[in-house]
């Protein structure tokens, strides 16, 4: 039996390991600070059952990269209990951050009232759109709820590593550029179509040479929501001497209807690939600007939030 002391004499103690150091140590898991605000991804576009469907796919990313982490969807159009307006999803937010103090209290704890923003509201956005922040932020205005509002997830090199997945699972770009073989449909000038006007052009421009460095062809950024942006940036580069050429989409998905993308190919007489969509980068970069916007790192990760 065992003293007060310790183990009876004879049995086996079994003695926490030591922490390792230097470069070889393990990194400390990550986990939510206590108290941190909720994530919410806003979601621009149409609600469907396939929209609700990424969107819970991409939180499911970012809560697996930060547990205990608090996400939730909401959308710009959002009308009813499934598809779930942004102010009543901050609303939500807002009361279970009440409850949880009020509970912590009633159990006796020594906890600190709520300050800060209840929330966090992530843009499903790759690239500028105006129109769409600002009704985020009046949709943040009109819930009353204090939240702050990230950049949008772009430019970044896994969105330039995303494309670049697409492209392939199309046929129409090689997997690996290390891999020695050649894929017959494989492109030789890519147009990497967005949505948002000349602003979001330039912006999808960053990771189209991006991209281009990693496919060794060159890349042209173009505008879906402008008349005529598409072909003619699809001219520019047959003029350059690309024969062979693919429309990449430069978009999770939601921030345009699908036939304005098959509309811009027909137009541009290229086969296109299919939307970012639920790739894991994504969700890792939605979780990445709801972490950049607190100032967390991964070392401060788990420390309660004051």
């Amino acid at each position: 039996m065992s003293s007060p002391t310790g183990p009876a004499s004879g049995l086996p103690v079994r003695m926490p390991r030591p922490r390792q150091s230097g470069r070889h140590r393990r990194p400390e898991p990550l986990a939510a600070p206590e108290g941190a605000p909720a994530l919410v991804l806003a979601v621009p576009g149409e609600p469907s059952a396939a929209v609700r469907g990424l969107a819970d796919e991409l939180v499911s990313i970012a809560r697996s990269e930060l547990p205990g982490l608090d996400a939730a969807v909401a959308f710009l159009d959002g009308h009813d209990a499934e598809y779930a307006s942004l102010p009543a999803v901050l609303q939500e937010a807002q009361a279970l951050r009440v409850e949880r103090y009020e509970l912590a209290q009633a159990a006796g704890r020594e906890v600190a009232a709520p300050e800060g923003p209840a929330a966090v509201v992530v843009p499903l956005l790759v690239g500028p759109e105006h129109a769409v922040m600002d009704r985020i932020r009046q949709a943040v205005a009109d819930s009353g709820v204090p939240a702050e509002v990230t950049d949008m997830l772009g430019p970044h090199p896994l969105l330039a590593e995303a494309v670049h997945v697409r492209l392939s699972e199309a046929g129409l770009a090689r997997a690996d550029r290390a891999r020695l073989f050649t894929v017959a449909t494989a492109a030789d000038g890519i147009v990497l179509a967005t949505v948002g006007g000349q602003e979001a052009v330039q912006a999808a421009g960053i990771t189209g040479m991006l991209l281009a460095a990693r496919l060794a062809v060159p890349v042209m950024a173009a505008a879906l929501d402008e008349d005529g942006s598409v072909t003619a940036v699809a001219e520019q580069l047959r003029g350059a001497g690309s024969a062979q050429l693919a429309l990449a989409p430069y978009l999770v998905g939601p921030e345009a209807p699908a036939a304005l993308l098959d509309d811009a190919a027909k137009a541009a007489d290229c086969p296109v690939a299919e939307p970012l969509g639920a790739y894991p980068a994504v969700g890792k970069l939605v979780l990445s600007q709801y972490m950049t916007l607190l100032g967390l790192s991964p070392q401060q990760a788990g420390a309660p939030v004051r």
